[in-house]
């Protein structure tokens, strides 16, 4: 078993985007490739995001610091610590409100 602090993660991740020049930071807490469920945990600086991209799966994100906005086509919703935000099965991007950390979850489709 295996047992980690997000909370932790997230400073130390939010941290290293402050420091990075893209103004992010991720690191898989469970899963990957070679499993059907993946959980990223993504520090974002305010203003920077994921641009838009594909949705590899049934996915969900939450919020655990800050605040961020998923867009999809011309559909938006705002997430603040707390939220969770089921991912449309649609192209979407990601924008940090503010200086943010979430856990992105996703169970690969095929």
């Amino acid at each position: 078993m295996q047992k980690l602090s997000l909370d932790a993660l997230a400073r130390e991740h939010l941290e290293r985007a402050a420091a990075a020049s893209n103004g992010r930071s991720a690191t898989t807490v469970y899963g990957g490739h070679e499993h059907t469920l993946r959980q990223t945990l993504l520090a974002l600086t305010a203003g920077t995001g994921l641009a838009e991209h594909e949705n590899p799966g049934e996915a969900t994100l939450l919020v655990l610091r800050g605040r961020v906005r998923l867009t999809s086509g011309d559909t938006e919703w705002e997430g603040r610590s707390g939220d969770l935000i089921a991912i449309p099965p649609a192209r979407h991007a990601l924008e940090a409100l503010e200086d943010a950390a979430v856990i992105l979850t996703v169970a690969k489709l095929g």
